[in-house]
């Protein structure tokens, strides 16, 4: 570095030029009673206090190192949940999508086992599992509509050539679950012998038993678990093309 940029730099004030808002939100999603559901908090303050909203807030400059521990943070803060699995969506901004002000919003994306949450007061007076197919009937703050909308769309485009689902199901699992799991997703039937065969042909399942059955009918079930690598794999076809 030479004494122009170490000059420049030591005189550099960040405050002396306009800057958006800017925050990171999250959708979470889980699965329930064959339902899709995601994740809203109630929020206790102004703007919008009282609507639901997804769950997120502001970068922390001194304690976050990057906006991925952004998200974690906040969604800890905010709802209690840990998050195994995140992946960010897109980047939104715009002068209309906040009343305070031009903002923009760096939107992840979490899949969960179905867990009850805890009621949190950090800025939010609920939290709360939320149907996917009526959250469109809610009174939703800022644009997180047409945010959730975004996720959904791209966790279904993943649905189908990944194994995405593995992660809204506790361990262990059965086919059957796993392959209800995907049909949920993707909002479509799928061919139970197909499925199977392209599942454990792809290696990305370990056994570790079988499942009790009811009143000790049927056979039993294989327990699964996921392999490390799950993440990392994606199908050459996709489910339900």
């Amino acid at each position: 570095m030479n004494s122009d940029e170490k000059h420049y730099l030591a005189h550099y004030n960040s405050k002396d030029y306009p800057a958006p808002i800017y925050t990171v939100d999250t959708v979470i999603f889980t699965l329930h009673e064959s339902e899709l559901l995601v994740l809203l908090v109630e929020r206790g303050n102004h703007p919008h206090k009282g609507k639901w909203a997804l769950p997120g807030g502001f970068v922390n400059l001194e304690q976050d190192l990057d906006i991925n521990e952004t998200a974690l943070r906040m969604l800890m803060a905010k709802t209690g949940v840990e998050a195994p699995l995140l992946e960010q969506v897109a980047t939104i901004g715009n002068p209309t999508r906040d009343p305070r002000g031009w903002s923009v919003s760096t939107l992840y994306l979490a899949l969960i086992p179905y867990t009850p949450v805890q009621q949190m007061l950090d800025s939010v007076t609920d939290v709360v599992w939320h149907p996917l197919n009526a959250v469109e009937k809610l009174d939703l703050a800022f644009d997180h509509l047409k945010l959730i909308e975004m996720a959904t769309q791209r966790l279904q485009s993943k649905t189908a050539y990944t194994a995405l689902p593995m992660h809204v199901l506790k361990k262990p699992f059965t086919l059957t679950q796993l392959q209800q799991a995907f049909e949920l997703l993707l909002n479509k039937k799928l061919e139970k012998k197909s499925f199977r065969r392209r599942i454990l042909n792809a290696n990305l399942l370990t056994e570790v038993g079988e499942s009790v059955q009811e009143n000790g009918k049927g056979r039993p079930a294989a327990l699964y678990e996921p392999s490390p690598k799950l993440d990392q794999y994606a199908f050459i076809r996709v489910f339900g093309g």
